[in-house]
């Protein structure tokens, strides 16, 4: 089993430990530390039509044609100690296409998620379209640049709200900013807004918020309320969040595992917003919106981050492992 990911990822360590439950050989890979941290030989050609050959990290020296399983979690940035910056820049792009090229490639391998599943889905944009397709209820969206645009979206609904695409980048000093989900007034919208793309959408009336965690075909689900009923549960004291099990209307997990399947994902973390159903609270589908799924989401805060890790588990040995 190889786990590709950054040496302190607690979310993969979460899985490591039920792999290893199970007797599983795990190898840790960060592809960022090729150099005397990481080495790899690969080789086709000359009868093989697939890849074989080695990676080899201080504890594990592996046979790249043995790996049955890849958990592709979050490896660290691409780095390089090459002197100059073209030559760093050379070195990390060369290591980008090789090794992850290699890593992307991996015969008889089950990924979750394939790397490439993840890129295709992390984008805000197709996550609407095609949760709309496979029949979710979504907020009414405007994505723009154009002011005008904006400022007609705003006079035509009660409350807009404004999300980004993207977390902010790290400051040069390393700090890690963030931009919360945010009403937007129409006084607020203004010519800069051409300077880049944003996401504008209708303010959902809503109780709560839901977590729905999909592996495989396990589905973990979290009422999430909190004390002062935020916008954005993620800008306040996660400690002061209250977390409760729901169940989830069936026609939502049908459209869930359709969503999965479109985009080739085995996993993701999907986000929903909860309007009050009645007698049948939240058991009907009309009661929940779709608002994100992030292909490589953190669980290991949810209370059942231990179920989740052996789901984990469950599907990444499935087929191969005795």
């Amino acid at each position: 089993m190889l786990v590709v990911t950054s040496l302190i990822d607690e979310t993969a360590n979460m899985v490591i430990r039920a792999l290893r439950e199970r007797q599983v050989q795990v190898a840790r890979v960060d592809p960022a530390d090729i150099g005397t941290a990481l080495t790899f030989s690969a080789h086709i050609g000359n009868g093989r039509d697939s890849w074989g050959g080695r990676l080899r990290t201080p504890s594990r020296d592996v046979a790249i044609e043995e790996i049955g399983a890849a958990y592709y979690r979050r490896p660290s940035p691409w780095r390089s100690n090459a002197a100059g910056e073209q030559a760093r820049r050379f070195a990390i792009t060369e290591a980008r296409h090789g090794l992850r090229g290699l890593l992307r490639t991996l015969p008889n391998c089950r990924y979750v998620n394939h790397p490439a599943a993840t890129e295709r889905a992390d984008f805000k944009v197709a996550q609407l379209e095609v949760a709309a397709r496979v029949g979710m209820k979504i907020p009414k969206t405007l994505v723009t640049n154009d002011l005008e645009a904006a400022r007609k979206f705003a006079l035509e609904h009660e409350q807009v709200i404004y999300k980004s695409f993207r977390g902010v980048p790290a400051a040069t000093d390393g700090r890690v900013g963030a931009i919360w989900t945010q009403r937007i007034s129409l006084d607020e919208l203004d010519e800069s807004l051409s300077m880049t793309a944003h996401m504008f959408q209708e303010e959902i009336s809503k109780t709560a918020d839901a977590r729905v965690t999909v592996v495989g075909r396990k589905v973990f689900a979290s009422r999430i309320t909190t004390p002062d009923s935020s916008l954005d549960w993620r800008c306040g004291d996660w400690n002061a969040l209250v977390h409760e099990s729901i169940n989830v209307p069936e026609a939502i997990t049908k459209a869930l595992y359709a969503y999965l399947d479109f985009f080739g994902l085995v996993f993701g973390c999907f986000d929903f917003t909860l309007e009050e159903g009645g007698a049948d609270r939240h058991q009907s589908s009309e009661m929940w919106t779709f608002i994100e799924c992030n292909p490589n989401g953190q669980w290991g805060w949810l209370p059942d981050f231990d179920a989740i890790a052996h789901a984990f588990a469950d599907v990444l040995l499935e087929g191969w492992w005795p």
